[in-house]
């Protein structure tokens, strides 16, 4: 696994190296200082498996960062690593498509099981994203986090979101559970349509029941039911639907 680690902070760009490649004998971990360090080392070798990203860089923010690399390598998972743990900042960071978020004050277990997760094809959030939204009111406000934010918020803490079901139990059909998977690596219904070599209108159909079963009315809402089953050992892995 080759990781590409994007942190201002020397100190912390070195512990981390350390412990991803504590991960095994294949692990290599390239780090880069900045975004403009980062973009250059894709440009140069896009050859990468997984990126970590710090949000607080020096010379760019970490939201557009993530922005930007979701749009120019769709297909390379991002996993926020940062010293905040705000629900607001978590789920903005899911909403633009990072396939994790890791609070800086997480062990090394906690870190471990986030890239197990998303390395498998699923996306890893913390287990307090779903119950603390105390400071998620005020960047809402300021139009820093999407809408669907207010929607997820209620459904936390109605209960909703906690309790989702087992997948099994959700009454997916194989290509809904195909067009899950691909809806949790962030794609758009066009590259859905495209994987599974459908109409994006059959694609937007089959989005709308799949959100139906997980009873939730947003994608951001989606990620996080599917994330709370994970943790709740309810969701193993996803298969690759193009291999299938």
């Amino acid at each position: 696994m080759k990781v590409l680690l994007i942190d201002d902070h020397p100190l912390i760009l070195s512990a981390l190296k350390t412990v991803i490649q504590g991960l095994g004998e294949g692990v290599s971990v390239v780090g880069a200082a900045s975004a403009a360090e980062a973009r250059a080392t894709l440009a140069a070798d896009a050859d990468f498996d997984l990126v970590l990203l710090d949000l607080a860089l020096g010379d760019a923010h970490g939201f557009d960062v993530l922005r930007e690399f979701r749009a120019q390598y769709p297909a390379l998972p991002v996993v926020v690593v940062s010293a905040s743990d705000r629900s607001s900042d978590v789920i903005h960071a899911i909403d633009l498509g990072a396939m994790g978020f890791v609070p800086k004050r997480a062990s090394n277990d906690i870190l471990f099981e986030a890239l197990h997760v998303v390395m498998s094809g699923g996306i890893y959030v913390p287990p307090m994203t779903l119950r603390s939204f105390d400071d998620a009111a005020a960047p809402a406000a300021a139009g820093s986090v999407p809408q669907a934010l207010a929607a997820v918020r209620e459904h936390a803490e109605a209960g909703e979101v906690q309790k989702a079901p087992p997948l099994a139990s959700l009454g997916l059909t194989p290509r809904q559970t195909d067009v899950l998977a691909l809806l949790l690596q962030g794609k758009p219904n066009k590259l859905i349509a495209r994987d599974l070599n459908l109409s994006v209108e059959t694609v937007k159909d089959h989005v709308a029941a799949v959100l139906r079963a997980l009873n939730v009315s947003s994608r951001t809402q989606a990620v996080l039911a599917v994330s709370q089953m994970t943790h709740q050992g309810g969701l193993n892995a996803w298969r690759n639907p193009t291999t299938r």
